[in-house]
This record gives C-alpha cells, structure tokens and sequence, in this order.
C-alpha cells in the first residue's frame, strides 16, 4: 500500500520519520564510541525495531516517512510489505511533521495520525495504544523524551500553530510545543516519558533491556561490544 491509499479502510495512521542510514551523516553523536560504519548500522537496526514496534499496534495503517527523497527504493525494501511510504516535505522538523500528519488527516475518513521517532524502539506499545485512545477524548497527545524533546506527536485534526517558535534538537522542544497547546486553547493528554538513543550509553540501556524489547538493535551492538553485556549482566 503506497501513502495516500487506503486499501483496508483504517481510519488511524501511526507513521515514523525515518533517514537512509548514510556512514559519517547518521546518528553522529554516537561517534564518541563507534565508528561511522557502526553507528549507522546500529540506526539501520533501530529502524528495523521501530517498524516491529508499530506492527504491534492493532488499527492502524503503518507509515515511514522517509528522507532523502531518492530513499523510496531503499525502504521499499526495509519495511514489512503493509506499510506506507511517504517522502519528507520541508526545510526541518517544524515543516516535516505538521506535513505529513496533515497529509493524512486531510484524506477523507482519516480520523487520527501520530508520528513518532525512530530511535526509541523499546517504547511500551501500550503507550502507543494509548496515545490512539487518547485522541477521543483530547485534541492532542505528546510522549515526552528523557531529553526534554518528545518521541510522539498526535492529534485528531491538524494544529500548525503547535510545531511554531519551537528550537528543535534541544531540551526546549517538549515545554515549547506545551506552552503553543496552551497559546492554542487545546487539551492535551501526556504519555509516560521515554528515552531514545541518542549516544554511547543510550544503547547500554538497550542491553540492560534485554534482547526482546530491540532484538536487532540488541544483537548488533553486543556484537560489536561484547564487554558491555558482560558488565550489564
């Protein structure tokens, strides 16, 4: 199923903004501990997790939105065959996100679209199933990150004004989008915090996890640090 059909007539979308790994350009700030090789095939196996996280959630029609625009045939070949692909559209996340939830939420029969990261794969799915449920009862719901960003965004109908005046990338992201829901006059239902991976001692917490929460992300990096399973067990 391409982006933009909807072939078995769900009416809630679950997508994920996703980057082709590229060595040197992905997840750079876990170069403090691997090489640019690794990191990016860790955030391949991140994203091979994230796809086996949103497939647990019943009732939703799943979709990557993806960047650069010439990755369609990369992650055409990634995700399960069930999943929707939808190119990025916009100079930075205040334009990315708002874009491809309004995308879907302007379809007709559309009645709910969360966006999440896809570098948090240990995340309950029950706070993704949560978020869905939220949505009947508030306009919009966010999942806060350990880092003071948020992991989820969702919302009902399309609410612009919530991704403006927001310095992405930092610690401000999450109190910002509250303080534009407030501004706006909307309601807005907060999920549990969670952490992403982000650097070196991100992926520790994946070990200590245990391989079923992230099986691939789990496998390749006791593969490549092997003395860090030791000290986590």
């Amino acid at each position: 199923m391409t982006a933009g059909s909807r072939g078995n007539g769900l009416d809630q979308v679950l997508l994920t903004v996703a980057k082709r790994p590229e060595p040197g350009r992905t997840k750079t700030r876990l170069h403090d501990g691997f090489a640019p090789d690794e990191a990016a095939e860790i955030y391949r196996c991140l994203l091979l997790d994230t796809f086996r996280l949103m497939a647990q959630v019943r009732g939703v029609h799943p979709v990557v939105a993806f960047t650069p625009d010439d990755a369609d045939d990369y992650f055409r070949a990634l995700v399960p065959p069930h999943f929707g692909l939808l190119p990025q559209v916009g100079r930075d996340l205040g334009e990315r996100l708002p874009n491809a939830l309004g995308h879907f939420l302007a379809l007709p029969g559309v009645q709910r679209a969360v966006i999440m990261n896809s570098d948090g794969p240990t995340l309950p799915v029950g706070y993704l199933v949560d978020a869905f449920d939220a949505l009947a009862r508030c306009d919009v719901v966010l999942g806060p990150g350990s880092d003071g960003g948020y992991y989820l965004i969702g919302m009902s109908r399309l609410h612009r004004g919530l991704f403006e005046n927001v310095t992405w990338s930092t610690a401000l992201v999450m109190g910002e989008t509250m303080a534009n829901a407030r501004r706006l006059g909307l309601s807005v239902h907060v999920l549990p915090t969670w952490y992403d991976v982000d650097v070196a001692d991100d992926l520790r917490r994946i070990l200590a996890d245990g391989p079923e929460a992230a099986p691939e992300t789990y496998a390749r990096v006791a593969a490549l640090r092997p003395e860090w399973g030791e000290k986590e067990g």
